[in-house]
């Protein structure tokens, strides 16, 4: 897949899925059975999925660093700066 964020996401949802599938058949309670599969494949997905991992890192560092290179700030942010700035200095 071409979207890491897409990739890491599907791969994460369907092992949660798959595990909870399998306590929920063996008779555990539902409840139960989704904090047991949301622990168990979180630790699979830190173990396993590395590359996966590192590449949505990746893809947000990447965006971070676009996102600065081409000054995306809007001119809504800059108002509520400059009225918190204002705001900050009326109270020194």
């Amino acid at each position: 897949m071409k979207n890491a964020w897409l990739n890491y996401i599907l791969i994460r949802l369907g092992l949660f899925v798959g595990v909870l599938v399998i306590l929920i058949a063996i008779g555990l309670d539902k409840f139960l059975s989704a904090v047991f599969a949301a622990m168990i494949s979180l630790a699979i997905s830190l173990i396993f999925f590395t590359k996966q991992r590192d590449r949505v890192s990746e893809a947000v560092y990447n965006r971070i660093k676009r996102n600065d290179a081409s000054g995306s700030d809007d001119a809504e942010s800059d108002l509520e700066n400059a009225a918190l700035d204002s705001k900050e200095s009326k109270t020194d």
